[in-house]
C-alpha cells in the first residue's frame, strides 16, 4: 500500500480519536456531500424540466422542418423538394404557408400568426391530444359546408370565441400585389371566413397566444399565392435516424435551404435553459468552494497537531516531499469521500423523486402542466460534478500544505 495514502487514511478514520480535529474532517466532508448533493439534484431537475419542454414540443413542432435561406416562400414542386418528399424514411409531409394576418370576432380583434396546413398536420403531430374544445372532437380544417380555424387557448380567449359559435371569423391581409387605396383602404384587403373549430393548448406562449391554424388553400387565397409555401414539415419513420436523414436532405436541397429539427425551431428557448442550468451549476459551485474552506482549516489544525509525528517520521528518513503528500492525500480524501457520497445520496433522492414525486411545485390541483418536479439523471452532468469537487477539492489542500506547510511541515 502506498505509504503517504496509508498515513492519511488512518488520520481520517482513526477510531481512537475523537478530537476537535476529527470532528472537524468530519464536518468537512459532510459541507462536501451536502454541496455535491446539491448539484447532482439540481442539474437532475433542470434536465428534467428540458425533458419535460421537449416531450411538449412533439405536440404542435414537426421533427423536421425545411425553410427557405432566402424570402418567404419557395416552390414544393422543385426536383429537389419531390427527392426530399419520396425518401423511403420520410413517412409524413405537410406544405405550410405562415404569415401574419388581422383576426376579428364581431367587435373583438386581434394581429395572429396565420399557419395554412393540410389535413396531414393532424397525423404529421399530436394536436389532437392538445385539444381542449372542438367542434367534431378531433381535429377538422374544412368539410364540404365550410373551413375551420384552430386557435390556441390565448387567441380564443382574446377573441371571446368558442367551437359552435355561429358566427364565423373574419380574417384580413393586405393584397400582395396591389399598393393601397387611400381613399377606400378595405378595397386593398383580402377577406376570408373561418369557423372556429377547435381551441388546442400547447402550454406553449408563442403558440397559443397569437396563432391560428388554418385550411392551406384558404391562407394561399388570403396572401395571394398559387402553389408557394412557406415551409415544408416532414415526419419520419420510426426507427430513422434524424441527423443522417437531414444531412441527406440537406445535401439534396443545397445552401438555399435550412433543415431544423425540434431543438433547432425552438433554439432560443433552449440555449436559455442550458443557460439557466450553468448558471445554477456556477452558483452551487461557489457555496462548494465555501464548504471546502472547512479542509483548508482542518489540514490547517492537523499540520499543527501532528508536528511530534512529523519529527518521528523525519527521523525515520522522509522528506518533505513525503510529508507534504500524507497532508495532500488526507485533503483528497475529504473530497473524494464527500464527492461519492454525495453522488449516491443524489441519486437516491433523484429516483424518490421521479418514482414518488415527492416535492410538488403546488399545492391547487391542476395549477402546473405536471405536479411534482421533474427528474432526469445525465451520466456526463454526474461526471462533471464529480470532477469538479475533486479538482475544487485539489486545491483546497494544495494551498495549505503549499503554503502553510512551508512554516510547520518543512526542516
Amino acid at each position: 500500500m502506498n505509504f503517504p495514502f496509508y498515513i492519511a487514511r488512518r488520520y481520517l478514520f482513526s477510531k481512537k480519536s475523537h478530537n476537535a480535529i476529527n470532528i472537524i474532517s468530519m464536518v468537512s466532508v459532510c459541507g462536501v456531500v451536502v454541496a455535491t448533493m446539491a448539484l447532482v439534484c439540481a442539474l437532475s431537475v433542470l434536465n428534467g424540466f428540458v425533458g419535460l419542454v421537449s416531450s411538449m414540443l412533439g405536440n404542435f413542432d414537426p421533427e423536421l422542418k425545411i425553410q427557405p435561406v432566402h424570402g418567404k416562400v419557395f416552390d414544393p414542386t422543385l426536383p429537389a423538394v419531390r427527392e426530399v418528399k419520396e425518401l423511403p424514411e420520410v413517412a409524413l409531409f405537410c406544405e405550410v404557408l405562415q404569415d401574419n394576418a388581422q383576426v376579428r370576432y364581431r367587435d373583438r380583434q386581434i394581429t395572429a400568426t396565420v399557419k395554412g396546413v393540410d389535413d396531414t398536420f393532424g397525423r404529421l403531430t399530436r394536436i389532437d391530444s392538445i385539444l381542449v374544445d372542438s367542434r367534431e372532437g378531433s381535429f377538422v380544417l374544412s368539410d364540404e359546408v365550410a373551413n375551420y380555424a384552430n386557435l390556441g387557448v390565448g387567441t380564443a380567449f382574446s377573441l371571446g370565441v368558442r367551437p359552435n359559435y355561429a358566427d364565423p371569423l373574419e380574417i384580413y391581409a393586405p393584397k400582395r400585389n396591389e399598393k393601397v387605396n387611400l381613399a377606400n383602404p378595405v378595397a386593398s384587403l383580402n377577406l376570408e371566413y373561418a369557423f372556429v373549430g377547435g381551441v388546442y393548448a400547447t402550454n406553449q406562449q408563442m403558440y397559443d397566444e397569437n396563432f391560428v391554424l388554418l385550411p392551406l388553400p384558404m391562407v394561399r387565397s388570403l396572401f395571394d399565392y398559387e402553389k408557394e409555401v412557406s415551409a415544408i414539415e416532414l415526419s419520419l419513420v420510426p426507427g430513422a435516424d434524424i441527423n443522417s436523414v437531414k444531412s441527406r436532405i440537406k445535401s439534396l436541397l443545397g445552401d438555399d435551404f435550412s433543415v431544423k429539427d425540434r431543438y433547432e425551431q425552438q433554439e432560443a428557448s433552449f440555449r436559455m435553459m442550458q443557460g439557466e442550468k450553468w448558471m445554477i451549476f456556477l452558483i452551487l459551485c461557489f457555496i462548494l468552494i465555501l464548504a471546502l474552506f472547512n479542509v483548508i482549516g482542518s489540514l490547517s489544525m492537523l499540520m499543527i497537531e501532528k508536528k511530534e509525528d512529523v519529527r518521528t517520521l523525519r527521523n525515520m528518513g522522509a522528506d518533505d516531499r513525503l510529508i507534504r503528500r500524507i497532508f495532500l492525500f488526507e485533503g483528497w480524501m475529504i473530497s473524494g469521500l464527500g464527492a461519492l457520497i454525495g453522488i449516491v445520496i443524489g441519486l437516491a433522492l433523484c429516483l424518490l423523486q421521479q418514482e414518488l414525486g415527492i416535492i410538488k411545485l403546488g399545492q391547487a390541483a391542476g395549477s402546473f402542466i405536471i405536479d411534482a418536479y421533474p427528474v432526469r439523471v445525465e451520466a456526463g452532468d454526474i461526471l462533471i460534478v464529480f470532477i469538479t469537487v475533486l479538482s475544487i477539492g485539489f486545491l483546497a489542500a494544495w494551498y495549505p500544505v503549499h503554503y502553510l506547510g512551508r512554516k510547520w511541515l518543512t526542516r
